[in-house]
């Protein structure tokens, strides 16, 4: 199973932990339950002609949906979002008032370069293991190809990395990248990709793991659905 979140710092004990915070102070999904008749009119279009495995769940970010985001996007159907309160989290854990993760080891885990962790969307129910998570940054730092880059470095043991640029259906343009990651834990590297585009509110990271490459591949049908589908909010 994948045992960090966005960084290579962590351990297996303290992921385990970190797991166990997210599931406290996440809000429920409220649009996994939900029918490809409330996806965009692209996953409307494209999700029929891709498969059943980008089939829309339905879409997150606008206000009142799982997670209220700067961007909104169609997530895969079975695939369960839920908000991360980082901020909440890192305070808690500050004052140590929660007994699960230190300081250091929370800011570690909810931050990664300018961004800090904002929701995480479980593949699990669909029958893969790994995350698509999002990540947002201050408004004022929308340079999205400088943001991905320091998100990117702030993984470490990455290593091949591949930017390029895109621009989605409703016209948002960003940075994409896709390269290695190797966990000294678990002695085994595998494949990531990333994305990050600007907005009024500041900058969004959506960023692919997955257990192992061949996880990450069989994913990588939820993450073009999203990828597709963004749209400022």
């Amino acid at each position: 199973m994948q045992v960090r979140v966005g960084s290579g710092r962590g351990v297996v004990v303290v992921a385990v932990a970190l797991a166990a915070v997210l599931g406290g102070c996440a809000k429920s999904a409220d649009g996994d339950g939900k029918d490809a008749a409330n996806a965009s009119p692209a996953a409307k279009g494209e999700g029929a002609a891709q498969g059943a495995a980008t089939a829309s769940g339905g879409s997150i970010g606008a206000a009142g949906s799982a997670c209220e985001l700067p961007v909104r996007f169609d997530i895969a159907k079975h695939w369960k979002a839920k908000a991360i309160d980082a901020e909440a989290e890192l305070s808690k854990a500050s004052k140590g008032s929660d007994g699960d993760l230190s300081g250091s080891l929370a800011d570690a885990f909810l931050r990664q370069g300018p961004v800090t962790a904002a929701c995480e969307i479980d593949a699990k129910p669909a029958g893969h293991i790994g995350f698509l998570r999002v990540w947002t940054g201050k408004a004022g730092k929308a340079d999205a190809g400088s943001v991905l880059r320091e998100f990117v470095a702030a993984e470490d043991n990455v290593s091949k990395e591949r930017y390029h640029s895109f621009r989605t259906g409703s016209g948002l343009t960003g940075v994409e990248v896709e390269y290695l990651y190797t966990s000294k834990l678990l002695d085994e590297t595998k494949t990531e990709t990333a994305l990050a585009v600007g907005t009024p509110d500041g900058p969004v990271v959506l960023h692919l793991g997955g257990m192992d490459t061949e996880e990450h591949e069989a994913m990588r049908p939820a993450y073009e659905l999203a990828k597709r589908t963004l749209e400022s909010t």
